[in-house]
Order: C-alpha cells, then sequence, then structure tokens
C-alpha cells in the first residue's frame, strides 16, 4: 500500500531487500571482475582483443533468444522414446443401422 504523497522515483523503489553485507559482497565480486578483466584485455595482443570486442558487441547486437510458449516450469524437452502421448481416440459409430 502506498502512502499519499510518497515518492516514486526510481532510486526510491527498491523491488528487492538484500542485506548491507550482501550489497557490498556483490559490488566487491563487480569491482573484481572489471579488475580481471581488464588485466586480461591488457595480457592479450591487440588483434585477439579487437577481434573479441567485435564478436561481444556482435554478441549485444542480437535480440534475445526466442523462447517456446510453454507453461512456466516445463521442460522444453520432447518425451522419452516410447512415452509418446498416445493419439486420441477416434469416435465410435453408432452400432444401429437402420
Amino acid at each position: 500500500m502506498r502512502r499519499p504523497g510518497a515518492s516514486t522515483s526510481s532510486e526510491d523503489v527498491q523491488l528487492t531487500k538484500h542485506s548491507r553485507s550482501e550489497r557490498e559482497r556483490r559490488k566487491q565480486q563487480r569491482e573484481d571482475v572489471a579488475r580481471i578483466q581488464a588485466a586480461w584485455e591488457a595480457s592479450v595482443p591487440p588483434a585477439v582483443a579487437k577481434e573479441f570486442a567485435r564478436a561481444v558487441a556482435e554478441a549485444r547486437a542480437r535480440p534475445p533468444e526466442v523462447r517456446p510458449d510453454m507453461a512456466p516450469g516445463t521442460a522444453p524437452n520432447p518425451p522419452r522414446p516410447g512415452r509418446e502421448p498416445k493419439p486420441p481416440k477416434a469416435p465410435q459409430r453408432s452400432r444401429r443401422s437402420y
């Protein structure tokens, strides 16, 4: 329930509450990844780094993969062999003949 006159700016809205230690740990992890990535980029030859940067930019430009329209939690795997669903029964004809 919102309070009347409450601010709705994006910096005030917190969707998930995390502890201070978890936020600090995640911040530290992001900094570590950035430091490791910068060290790796400095260690590879410029041609390889340029090719890698091009491939990353190309991958980021692609639209996200279209997922099948399935119920949430449904595995996108086909049934195992021998476990296929049975075909629907054909409607029975009337036994009467006039």
